[in-house]
């Protein structure tokens, strides 16, 4: 959406926005390109990390170097840094608030292995298993207050608000999820309302933020946060879909692990409603039971081979990608731009 020759967008009265990177020399497609180019960024966030986990409390600092230690994607991060260049923000809080996100995201990890008995986190063991679902908890508490405690210090109340909105429908998403376990007559509204809360409005307020603190316009702001929730949307889906088609060692935890603990994602959400009559209590009784065994998985997946439901959530979460792209187009063409389209393509592509 270009005014006149200049190929200004419609953000030309947004200086915050107008005033953009110059285009990397190199072509930007892959996720690993992204990674290089901000590589001297992501160093200053891993520091702010490392310095924000800090502890008096040695079990605190243990089980935080545990986590550190199992990397991870570290997408709330790379998400933060990327909006903030795309808006012009060349500051110091970005760095913070990227740590900030990610913090909020490992809090919910801690609790999210208690509350699914997990053993195993991103291929290491989970950290309940090792300390227990106490110190577990407990940490998970930390993090979380930590995280809230140094974006007070940046004193924006713009910043407090998102946040303390996104935690609470985050934990509203978490309870809406326990209480669909198992629940083969959860509807595809409900569990789209599920990955809302408990995925992208995380993302979602990650981008948000970064307009913020660029001084963006509230319209600029409402782009990006549409931007963020429908790459968190997407994210969420593959990673959803992942749970049924990647290797175990890609995908760092038992496959089918979603299935056993009885979340009935978009796949198996098609699945239940495409399946004959016959198939349909065979399907239930797996879900109910909850001890998946080889041959339960197989069948799963050959019915979903069957019925064509891995492509079916695909194309839902590839429906989330375009809708992000097409809210991108709007930007001017910029190094920052090109990076948030190869990370959109990574959100559904990776190892799948």
């Amino acid at each position: 959406m270009s005014n006149g020759k200049n190929g200004l967008t419609k953000w030309t009265q947004y200086p915050n926005i107008v005033r953009l990177m110059k285009l990397h020399e190199k072509p930007i497609n892959t996720i690993s390109d992204v990674w290089d180019i901000y590589r001297e960024d992501f160093k200053r966030v891993e520091a702010q990390i490392i310095e924000d986990l800090d502890s008096e409390v040695s079990l605190i600092n243990d089980v935080g170097y545990h986590l550190l230690k199992g990397g991870g994607k570290r997408f709330r991060p790379l998400l933060m840094i990327l909006c903030s260049r795309l808006c012009n923000y060349h500051g110091a809080d970005d760095i913070i608030l990227a740590s900030v996100v990610e913090f909020i995201h490992i809090a919910t990890l801690l609790h999210d292995d208690v509350v699914d008995e997990a053993d195993v986190r991103r291929g290491q063991p989970a950290a309940r298993s090792i300390w227990g679902n106490q110190a577990s908890i407990l940490v998970g508490d930390y993090v979380y207050s930590k995280a809230l405690y140094k974006a007070v210090t940046l004193r924006n109340q713009e910043v407090n608000e998102i946040l303390s909105t996104t935690t609470k429908k985050m934990s509203e998403g978490e309870l809406l999820q326990l209480s669909k376990t198992a629940d083969t007559n959860i509807t595809e509204e409900e569990y789209l309302k599920i990955i809302d809360s408990k995925t992208a409005t995380l993302i979602a307020a990650t981008c948000r933020l970064a307009g913020v603190i660029s001084d963006a316009a509230e319209e600029a702001k409402n782009s990006l946060t549409r931007i963020g929730w429908n790459i968190g949307m997407a994210f969420q889906l593959a990673d959803d879909t992942l749970d049924y088609t990647a290797t175990k060692e890609r995908l760092g935890k038992t496959l089918g692990k979603d299935l056993s603990e009885g979340k009935i994602t978009l796949p198996l959400l098609h699945l239940l409603k495409n399946c004959s009559n016959d198939e349909q209590p065979l399907i239930h009784r797996i879900i109910k039971e909850g001890d998946i065994k080889n041959e339960d998985l197989e069948f799963i997946q050959a019915l979903f081979k069957k019925y064509n439901s891995i492509n079916y959530s695909l194309t839902k979460a590839k429906g989330y990608i375009k809708t992000a792209k097409q809210e991108l187009s709007d930007y001017e063409d910029s190094t920052a731009k090109q990076a948030l389209i190869a990370v959109a393509n990574y959100a559904i592509t990776r190892d799948l």
